[in-house]
């Protein structure tokens, strides 16, 4: 008998206590919020002081639903929620109402093939063979939304496989895209719970062009690494034409802000198999998916 068998002999289950619990007598006394049990009071738990608790929260739903599909690690995407899939760049150029919404639409769609080599890249890791524990590896994870995101989870459904996407609640109606699998489909309140997962599970990233989001969750993993808080993983960018033109990486080493051996940690790529090459090289596997000593 495990320890679980016994707990739930001894002592009634939370459940059905909580079934119980809806139906009070109804008077004043039963009425009262105060009268809720805590973890059915919803007002309770939005309360500023509870925020150690939802923090608590957020860190474990994730974990314990990953924890059950037996996700050992992750492969995870970030880049551009604006980025068009090939087949839609010419409709947004010719819906631009302005020259600059038009240059915009052009330089967006310059950037197409992002989409497909994500998505490519996607496909190559959702494939990687599962472990004889059930264990599975470079299970593709992406933030959920459109775009580069959305390519990723799609290049996994591509090939039969689960894809992970942690969304966020923002001001505005959004939804995770169509091809996130619905049971590790995450909304999050904290960005920062939100990142960690995104790193809890990593074992390569790739990073494709984006904003203020993409530079946000990519300058904080290259951090952890730098300062030691995390052991070293591939971190994938994809564009390095688009990446020096808009962060000088030598200027800062130059000017020393960080030293040249920082630079090591990117590896710089433009299509899937660049990628997924660089990945088996970094840990040593064979083709067949087999670490090597």
């Amino acid at each position: 008998m495990t320890k679980k068998d016994i707990e739930e002999r001894k002592f009634r289950p939370a459940r059905e206590e909580a079934h119980d619990a809806r139906n009070n007598a109804g008077t004043p006394q039963t009425q009262s919020a105060a009268y809720r049990l805590a973890f059915q009071d919803t007002e309770f738990l939005l309360r500023e002081d509870l925020r150690p608790v939802r923090f608590q929260l957020e860190l474990l739903k994730p974990q314990l639903l990953m924890d059950e599909a037996q996700i050992e690690s992750t492969f995870v995407f970030y880049g551009s929620a604006r980025i068009p899939e090939p087949d839609q760049v010419q409709a947004r150029i010719d819906a631009a109402a302005t020259p600059e919404q038009k240059r915009i639409a052009e330089n967006l769609g310059a950037k197409a093939r992002y989409y497909e080599e994500a998505r490519a890249l996607a496909r190559i890791s959702a494939q990687y063979p599962v472990a004889e524990n059930g264990g599975r590896h470079f299970v593709v994870c992406s933030g959920g939304g459109p775009s580069i995101m959305e390519a990723a989870n799609r290049g996994a459904i591509d090939v039969g496989q689960t894809t992970i996407g942690m969304n966020i609640v923002l001001p505005h109606e959004q939804a995770p895209n169509r091809f996130v699998t619905p049971e590790l489909s995450f909304q999050f309140h904290y960005f920062a719970l939100r990142k960690m997962h995104f790193l809890l599970r990593a074992r390569a990233l790739a990073v494709f062009p984006g904003g203020f989001g993409t530079f946000d969750e990519m300058f904080e993993l290259l951090t952890l690494i730098q300062t030691g808080k995390m052991k070293p993983i591939p971190i994938l960018l994809f564009g390095k034409d688009f990446w020096n033109r808009v962060v000088d990486f030598e200027a800062l080493a130059d000017e020393g802000v960080i030293s040249h051996a920082d630079l090591n940690l990117l590896t710089w790529v433009e299509t899937a198999q660049e990628a997924w090459d660089a990945v088996q090289a970094f840990y040593h596997v064979d083709a067949a998916g087999a670490e090597q000593a």
